[in-house]
């Protein structure tokens, strides 16, 4: 056992890890931050975390988990799949008596409002699943009713998928993500980590991501008519706007010419503003009910 000391008192991690026999399997995405330098970056990404509650996906054996009680967490409501965890979460539980709760289950079946019941304020900070990550996030993304439950999220992506939520418009990486970030948070980029910062490394780099909830998204238009907008037109994003939107109209150039949009130009062209005056003239009704010139 090494007798290295930790800020918090606790074990060093990697004994942790082995202690309990916490091999990171690949079924379940696991990839484990052990350095507490790298753990409490991400934490302090998260503000001021005094009186703050923060809800945790997938904390495994608790690398993060730990950083935000050391940076002053007031509570951590964390969930986690893999039951092999629980013993060493509950080492940190008893660390710090009634400042985390873990929730074994399935994010993606969570019932986060339940999960939080009358806290607030409320940060969601992760070092996600990769195979779930997006998923989770545009199920954030997707919050009703808006501003949501959380005033921040700090979340770790895969670089790629960090990039495209990020991404302007004109960029390769530009898409469905990037509008719905955009649109409803202001995304940036907080910190980059190589493979080498997790055990196992995984095959790519990593971001983590801020995002702060915008209180009012404009164009004002439907969280809903602005996905099915945005999934017509990147789903063929090498055709021109006038083909891909007939997905959502008979008459596409109508549409876009109510938009004060060049039909014959491609999704990743178009800004955020575009795509939200998109949706908010299809949600009037009256483009559909239009005939031909």
């Amino acid at each position: 056992m090494s007798l290295i000391k930790t800020p918090d008192g606790l074990p060093p991690l990697r004994d942790v890890i082995e202690r309990h026999e916490l091999r990171a399997k690949k079924a379940l995405g696991q990839n484990f931050l052990l350095d507490l330098n790298v753990t409490r970056k991400i934490a302090r990404a998260c503000g001021d975390l005094s009186g703050r509650t923060v809800v945790e996906v997938g904390p495994g054996p608790g690398g993060l988990t730990r950083a935000l009680l050391l940076e002053g967490a007031k509570r951590v409501i964390a969930i986690e799949r893999d039951a092999r965890c629980m013993p060493a979460l509950a080492e940190i539980a008893a660390r710090y008596p009634g400042q985390l709760d873990v929730h074994e289950g399935d994010a993606l079946d969570a019932d986060w409002l339940a999960l939080i019941g009358g806290d607030r304020p409320v940060t969601i900070a992760a070092n996600l699943p990769y195979g779930i990550a997006s998923i989770l996030l545009v199920g954030w993304l997707e919050t009703q009713p808006w501003p949501p439950w959380f005033d921040r999220m700090v979340l770790m992506f895969q670089r790629e998928v960090a990039e495209r939520i990020v991404a302007e418009p004109g960029s390769k990486a530009y898409g469905r993500l990037s509008v719905l970030a955009q649109w409803r948070t202001t995304p940036r980029i907080v910190l980059h980590l190589p493979p080498e910062a997790f055990t196992p490394p995984p095959k790519v780099a990593s971001a983590v991501v801020e995002f702060v909830p915008r209180r009012v998204p404009s164009p004002p238009c439907s969280v809903a008519t602005l996905a099915r907008v945005t999934q017509a037109a990147f789903g063929q994003r090498r055709k021109m706007l006038r083909a891909s939107l007939k997905q959502l109209t008979p008459f596409p150039e109508l549409l876009l010419r109510e938009a004060g949009i060049d039909p014959e130009l491609r999704a990743e062209r178009l800004s955020i503003d575009d795509f939200g005056r998109l949706a908010c003239i299809i949600e009037r009704g009256d483009i559909a009910l239009k005939t031909p010139l």
